[in-house]
């Protein structure tokens, strides 16, 4: 199953028109993914509050991730600050999976940005955070905070701008978006004798990512058709609902 480093702004100063910091909301936002992460089978390790940029890298290159996702927010500079609106996804320029990784991110987040016109993709050869990392990297201007209706606008779309990077990962991966987050809840595997599939995807024919033995207590993270997204020690993946219990 697809992992990925999620990387919230680590920059309390960049500050808010109205209140609050980049830091704050881009934490709200990863807040928010992380069970609709979890519903769309998609494991993640997040950096802290307080970890150094350097941390950051070291950590996204410590692992075996399929992507690295840092959430921002954008302010102009001195000369154009508080006039400018938009939303853009940064990849390094010669990152073949970043680019079509950060192309699927701006094509769906036009859906529900301030201003759909305004959202693009973007190469670039200075940030380091998607220079640096052994993952494609994406790093996901969401708004910029220096206006009143910028700043607002983020405020008021924390859930919606997190369920959109959340569908877009899925778009990437190639699963299925389950929309409805819900409480996780505890099940038992009832096959008869063999022990249950658990599938990269929800389809008869998918790799099997484990194999969960008769009588094992998992949690169920999602609903898809007749599947359940599971987990099960460190696993996570797709297991057919008709041989789960729920306890």
């Amino acid at each position: 199953m697809p992992i990925i480093f999620l990387s919230p702004s680590l920059q309390p100063f960049n500050q808010y028109v109205g209140g609050g910091n980049e830091q704050q909301y881009m934490n709200e936002v990863a807040d928010a993914m992380e069970p609709m992460l979890r519903a769309n089978a998609i494991r993640f390790t997040r950096s802290k509050i307080g970890d150094s940029l350097a941390d950051v890298i070291r950590q996204s290159n410590s692992g075996n991730y399929d992507l690295h996702l840092a959430l921002h927010s954008n302010a102009a500079g001195e000369s154009m600050s508080g006039q400018l609106n938009g939303a853009d996804m940064y990849y390094y320029t010669y990152s073949v999976w970043g680019k079509k990784a950060a192309n699927i991110l701006a094509e769906n987040y036009r859906k529900i940005a301030y201003d759909p016109k305004r959202v693009q993709a973007r190469p670039t050869t200075k940030l380091v955070e998607v220079t640096k990392t052994n993952a494609p990297a994406v790093l996901v201007e969401v708004e910029y905070h220096d206006n009143e209706a910028g700043a607002n606008w983020i405020r008021t779309h924390i859930n919606e701008i997190a369920a959109n990077l959340t569908e877009g990962l899925t778009i990437y991966f190639g699963l299925p978006y389950i929309s409805d987050t819900m409480e996780p809840r505890s099940a038992m595997v009832c096959t008869k004798e063999s022990p249950l599939n658990l599938r990269v995807r929800p389809d008869l024919h998918a790799p099997v990512v484990t194999q969960i033995p008769r009588g094992s207590t998992v949690t169920i993270y999602g609903v898809w058709k007749n599947w359940r997204v599971v987990g099960y020690q460190d696993y996570l993946g797709y297991a057919d609902a008709s041989y789960l219990r729920e306890v």
